[in-house]
């Protein structure tokens, strides 16, 4: 992750953001010990700093100092003002709802100044900067280097660096835990195991260090950029995962500025604009992170589809945003991660045959069928799953009296351990073709759920 200002770092007045002084060390150790009777952590809520232009690798030794004091008082006032900040911030989200995100922006920057930052992730976030050099305040910058970014993304922030005169300092993860990853479990354990553990080593824990030396931050999140996580995110809220410069629930607010713009919009204003953009958005590629992670997609497919394509639909989140994901329980009775599940089935046709888990056991076994099948193994709160209804069902209607018979199977919940290990299930929805003479089940390879493209591998293998 990086902090920048927007001017360069020998003109930019919060450069001392970045080096303070042996004198300013010694001033916030005082400052802290002194208020922290004074219920140092409520005034900083309010708006008024321990100490100015404290820059993240301080704000946790300053933050250190004062806990110690005042870790020893039960400061129930401090509890009920952060309560109080958040309900205020609820309706600052209500108020800023219909507000453009250069009205957001602003009041974001004019709020908090030096204390936020803007989360710049080498791909359409550049959006954010262009809306923060039209306020005309100055601002600040941060990214994440993993390690693992495409060439073509390190060139464009260095284009980013030179059109907006700003220099990104980056957050790299621990060394050691890299190493400890990668010697245990290899370079790319996570298509095995899933990115959870990557992300955590290499985003996450960089990312929660640098949020501690800040108040606030900025993001690029888009209700339209995930299905099921990102559907009800505010334009502005109390960040639900990280903790500010002043520790604990409360202490850090999340700015989402185009929370409630549609991705084309995005896409039209940098184009009037002429700002750099990422050259691997002209390969296919929509929503970027690492490279071994991301991939472009196919017309038609959700931007998110190009991101953990091996993994379901529901975790399309490496953890900076985990507060979007919402624990909920589906029609198994098994919990699942997902903002906006229903359990309501789907594939509700006739010609569709629903399949239990002796129905596709025993169809797995057979050698020697009477007739094809083919399968869908999903999840009804899937969006992916949901998104190819149409086409399954026309699928089914146009294979009626053809001798192929339709099914479904639901693989989530209880099922999902067998599907995983029986039916080369990797993520939802998977289809399988099921032919007359072997016992093998043949896996649909495309990403294409259009019926023209279903219907061409059918008659490939029927």
């Amino acid at each position: 992750m990086a902090f920048a200002t927007s001017a360069r770092p020998s003109s930019s007045p919060f450069s001392a953001s970045f080096a303070p002084h042996s004198h300013d060390l010694v001033k916030c150790s005082q400052i802290g010990l002194l208020r922290s009777v004074d219920r140092a952590l409520t005034a900083a809520l309010r708006g008024r700093r321990r100490c100015d232009r404290v820059g993240p690798v301080l704000a946790e030794s300053s933050k250190g100092r004062v806990s110690a004091t005042a870790g020893a008082i039960a400061d129930a006032e401090v509890v009920r003002e952060r309560v109080e900040e958040m309900g205020d911030y609820e309706g600052l989200a209500a108020e800023l709802t219909e507000a453009s995100p250069l009205e957001i922006m602003d009041r974001a920057l004019e709020k908090f100044g030096n204390d936020i930052a803007i989360a710049f992730s080498g791909a359409e976030d550049v959006v954010l900067l262009e809306y923060a050099k039209l306020t005309g305040r100055p601002f600040r910058v941060f990214s994440l280097d993993t390690g693992r970014l495409n060439p073509e993304t390190y060139q464009f922030f260095d284009a980013v660096e030179k059109h907006y005169d700003i220099r990104i300092e980056y957050m790299f993860p621990d060394a050691v835990e890299v190493q400890g990853l990668v010697r245990n479990k290899g370079l790319f354990s996570f298509y095995e195991d899933g990115h959870q553990e990557c992300c955590r080593v290499r985003k996450v824990r960089p990312l929660r260090r640098a949020l501690k030396g800040l108040r606030a931050w900025i993001t690029g999140q888009r209700k339209d950029q995930s299905p099921g996580t990102r559907a009800e995110i505010p334009v502005v809220q109390v960040d639900p995962s990280f903790e500010g410069l002043d520790g604990g629930a409360g202490s850090l607010i999340k700015w989402n500025p185009v929370a409630n713009v549609e991705g084309r919009y995005i896409w039209s204003f940098l184009h009037a604009m002429n700002v750099p953009v990422n050259a691997l958005h002209s390969q296919g590629y929509v929503s970027i992170g690492c490279e071994p992670c991301t991939r472009p997609v196919l017309p038609g497919q959700h931007e998110r589809e190009g991101r953990w394509w091996w993994e379901d639909a529901k975790a399309k989140e490496c953890g900076l945003h985990k507060g979007n994901i919402k624990q909920e329980v589906n029609g198994n009775g098994a919990a699942h991660t997902n903002a906006t599940a229903t359990n309501s089935d789907i594939f509700n046709a006739q010609s569709v045959v629903t399949l239990n888990r002796v129905g596709i056991e025993n169809l797995a076994r057979l050698e020697n069928r009477r007739e094809p099948w083919i399968v869908v193994l999903y999840a009804p709160w899937c969006r992916f799953c949901q998104a190819m209804e149409g086409s399954f069902v026309e699928l089914s209607e146009k294979l009626a009296g053809s001798g192929i018979k339709v099914g479904k199977f639901r693989a989530d919940g209880v099922q999902k351990a067998f599907a995983q290990q029986e039916l080369q299930l990797g993520s939802f929805p998977a289809i399988l073709f099921f032919p007359k003479h072997s016992s093998h089940p043949i896996k649909y390879p495309s990403e294409k759920r259009d019926v023209d493209s279903l219907m061409a591998f059918i008659n490939a293998l029927r």
